[in-house]
């Protein structure tokens, strides 16, 4: 076995080395390894297979100790020297065009505020409100029925009452699922306004349409898990129906609203308030502070 080195690694040196010195190659490490796994293979065949695996382990593991101490057994090899010259097939590097201004940037470079998707998901929830009363309507014959039934996603008493109870109105219920409705559409609002900007084409059908129905199939499979009285009394289709009706709305009042260019594309000092010279312009026009 020889070891191959450039040109210019010989020549490094005051004096190039003819020969190094590399560990001793030896077999115990194989000797330890295929002890082992007879060992561990005679739980399940017989007695001896494992007493012959001991063995193995135990030569291998006095063998390999003694190929390190007290002394590291070690072989000389030779040098041969070799020339080696890097070449490369391109004559022009390729760059790629970037902004001044964008010299260092996270995408998206700009996205909508918090209030954007406050009010995405505040409109949201009316749309879908007014979908899933229309469906207690026309099909439970009562506008009680859907509320009661959000309700019961936290409040289980709701779906053990009698038929007549059921669809009729509870002040608690009610309550518990509006503060259900506004909370969770708020957040998804807010989902929204971050997740638009980051899809350049199309983001009603993607974030109005596409997620809606993939969150409304993920729900599917779950509920019958978390709540499996829940599952059996709701309406997946009006139900997806609902969702898309809400991302459509947020997502249409969203996209209306002003964007702002992302905090991540302004320095670290600007960001924290630090008054660096030249980013942040002079208090009171110029005075001095006390």
């Amino acid at each position: 076995m020889a070891t191959l080195l450039t040109t210019e690694q010989m020549s490094e040196g005051p004096r190039a080395p003819r020969e190094i010195e590399v560990p001793a190659p030896t077999a115990w490490p194989f000797v330890l390894a295929f002890g082992f796994t007879l060992l561990f293979a005679g739980l399940v065949t017989s007695l001896s297979v494992s007493v012959l695996g001991a063995v193995l382990t135990l030569a291998g593991s006095v063998g390999w100790f003694r190929e390190v101490f007290p002394r590291q057994h070690e072989v000389a090899v030779p040098v041969v020297p070799e020339d080696v010259t890097i070449v490369t097939e391109r004559h022009v590097v390729e760059r790629v065009p970037v902004a001044t201004d964008q010299l260092r940037a996270w995408l998206p470079v700009h996205t909508y505020p918090m209030s954007a998707g406050i009010k995405g998901g505040l409109a949201g929830s009316v749309a879908m409100a007014l979908l899933a009363c229309l469906y207690g309507v026309l099909k439970a014959g009562s506008i009680w029925y859907p509320i009661n039934l959000l309700a019961a996603t936290v409040y289980a008493q709701s779906l053990r009452l009698g038929p007549a109870q059921l669809y009729s109105f509870h002040a608690d219920s009610f309550a518990l699922a509006v503060l259900l409705h506004g909370i969770g559409s708020v957040l998804v609002g807010v989902l929204y306004g971050a997740m638009l900007p980051m899809f350049a084409r199309r983001p009603i059908v993607l974030g109005g349409l596409i997620a809606p129905v993939l969150w409304s199939g993920l729900l599917y499979t779950m509920m019958g898990l978390l709540n499996p009285l829940l599952a059996s009394r709701i309406d997946w289709l009006w139900f997806m129906a609902s969702q898309v009706a809400f991302g459509v709305v947020a997502g249409l009042v969203v996209i209306r609203q002003s964007r702002m260019p992302t905090r991540e594309n302004v320095s670290f000092a600007l960001r924290a308030g630090v008054e660096a010279p030249g980013l942040i312009s002079p208090r009171d026009n110029g005075a001095k502070r006390p």
